[in-house]
């Protein structure tokens, strides 16, 4: 049992209905929740002093904080996640926002980048926030890898894919390489490389050479890492993360007063910084994980809350993600069941598709 549940386990029940009516209040309004408005809403008919002396004792905890004096209380990030793991009752999803979905995917794009652009849309248009795509790369399995020399400072990696796809990439290999090193190291990749696809590719090499770093040839094994290193580089240049949705995030924040706050997550969005991270937040598991302020590691200057969702292809493998990104203040009661359904829809249409 981690802190937060043994916390909540040990309050009552006048504690708890406080805490939880203080932080719906706080999601709903972005205002502080004070003692008199509790009054008014408490299931049992309690004084604004009792009231006070309760909001006292949970700002102890760590749980609410006090941002002027004689105001109300809001949650603190500790109280958000205990509410969260806790506390949170996820409805179902509205028919209006299924709908929104469901016209906005409904397409039959042939590019994928189209359809993803189109979920970034749907997902921001849904929720007013904004929306992060991570779309799949190329992921069949390789059917075959070789490298040829071109020159003494230029090689060619190739591959080929067992869905009949060929691609290559031109790169400056080590120095010293002869067809002996690049015969062994296309035989090394090759007997890694049967049903993997390049990700998987990329992991099983890591693991062999530092296995095995003694069996395999200096030569082959720097000409393996520093190929497989121009692929996944270049690999990456194309557009996988798509932001949607920026302008709600001005808006959102305008009321806080807090733009410091958002200019500092556009520069991240900008960015497009650490793109594997992102699909490494979903990799514990499937559905939908939610990461609130500085648990965020992708975004944690910015102070601002990601809910995202793997999806999966006709496989069952984790191929990319999607995700809501606002400030703390989101309702995650109806968040979390658009981007489920969103990822659910998104990885039927991917697996359709192959």
């Amino acid at each position: 049992m981690n802190e937060s549940a043994r916390i909540l386990e040990q309050m009552n029940n006048r504690s708890r209905e406080v805490f939880r009516r203080v932080v719906e209040g706080y999601l709903t309004t972005g205002d502080p929740v004070g003692s008199r408005t509790l009054t008014r809403t408490m299931s049992e008919k309690v004084s604004a002093a009792t009231i006070r002396n309760v909001m006292q004792d949970l700002e102890y905890l760590g749980l609410l904080d006090s941002p002027h004096v004689s105001a109300g209380r809001i949650p603190t990030q500790q109280g958000l996640r205990m509410f969260v793991d806790g506390l949170l009752e996820v409805r179902d999803l509205d028919s209006e926002d299924r709908e929104r979905i469901d016209a906005t995917l409904g397409g039959k794009d042939s590019d994928i980048g189209d359809l993803m652009s189109r979920v970034g849309s749907a997902l921001s248009g849904a929720t007013q926030f904004a929306s992060l795509v991570l779309a799949p790369k190329h992921e069949a399995p390789i059917r075959h890898v070789e490298f040829v020399q071109l020159a003494p400072d230029r090689a060619l990696v190739v591959l080929v894919f067992a869905d009949g796809q060929v691609e290559n990439r031109i790169f400056t290999p080590p120095p010293g390489q002869t067809p002996s090193s690049m015969r062994e190291a296309a035989n090394f990749l090759n007997a890694l490389a049967d049903g993997r696809t390049v990700t998987e590719l990329r992991r099983a090499i890591e693991r062999e050479i530092k296995t095995r770093r003694q069996e395999i040839d200096t030569l082959a094994r720097d000409l393996v890492e520093s190929g497989m290193a121009i692929w996944a580089d270049e690999g990456e240049s194309t557009e996988r993360l798509i932001v949607r949705g920026r302008a709600n995030l001005l808006e959102a924040g305008a009321e806080a007063a807090d733009l410091e706050r958002i200019r500092t997550l556009f520069d991240d969005l900008e960015r497009k910084r650490d793109i594997a991270e992102f699909l490494e937040l979903t990799d514990e598991g499937e559905g939908v994980r939610i990461f609130i302020g500085s648990e965020n590691k992708l975004f944690s200057l910015s102070g601002s809350s990601l809910v995202v969702s793997p999806y999966m292809n006709a496989d069952r493998k984790i191929v990319g993600a999607v995700g809501v990104i606002g400030p703390t203040r989101l309702n995650y009661g109806r968040i979390v069941p658009i981007v489920d359904y969103t990822a659910q829809l998104v990885g039927r249409m991917i697996s359709d598709r192959s």
